[in-house]
């Protein structure tokens, strides 16, 4: 039974490690308007968002966290196969690596992994490090109570409004 369970331990770490790569090609994929890239960076640490929906006050605060002044400037990634999926706004994404948040001045990438159509999120560097810290701003579990936390919001892993 111990031999049963370390194999089957051993093949889920296999598949989160899988699924959890980021793509070498990532700079290739297709740069998305959101009202978030129109403005070009997230507000700055000192702005009075207290007009702006929950979820956009929770981004900044969050993101505030991670760098004095906020993150700066931004662009979301969305990787080509899943283009489709991303502008139904309804899930269906392909498993792996679909969706970048970049955040260039911090030369940081929040990344949307699905596998069956569950998100899983990583902090990642520009070079593909894993940067997920265990607690605080930068933690897959922050990424989690966001992502989950504004279903009207967010679907699949993806938050945004509908075009």
């Amino acid at each position: 039974m111990k031999q049963l369970v370390s194999i089957l331990l051993l093949g889920l770490t296999s598949l989160a490690t899988i699924a959890a790569d980021l793509p070498a090609d990532w700079r290739n994929w297709i740069s998305v308007k959101t009202p978030l890239t129109e403005i070009g960076a997230l507000p700055d640490c000192k702005a009075d968002v207290s007009k702006l929906p929950p979820i956009y006050q929770e981004t900044v605060a969050t993101y505030c966290a991670v760098r004095a002044g906020g993150p700066g400037k931004v662009a979301v990634l969305v990787r080509p196969e899943a283009e489709k999926a991303y502008n139904k706004r309804s899930g269906g994404f392909p498993d792996g690596a679909n969706m970048i948040l970049h955040l260039k001045d911090m030369k940081a990438l929040f990344v949307t992994f699905h596998q069956g159509d569950k998100a899983s999120y990583k902090v990642m560097t520009e070079d593909g490090k894993d940067a997920t810290a265990p607690s605080g701003p930068l933690a897959a579990q922050t990424c989690v109570t966001c992502h989950t936390g504004y279903k009207a919001f967010c679907k699949a892993g993806q938050c945004g409004t509908r075009k």
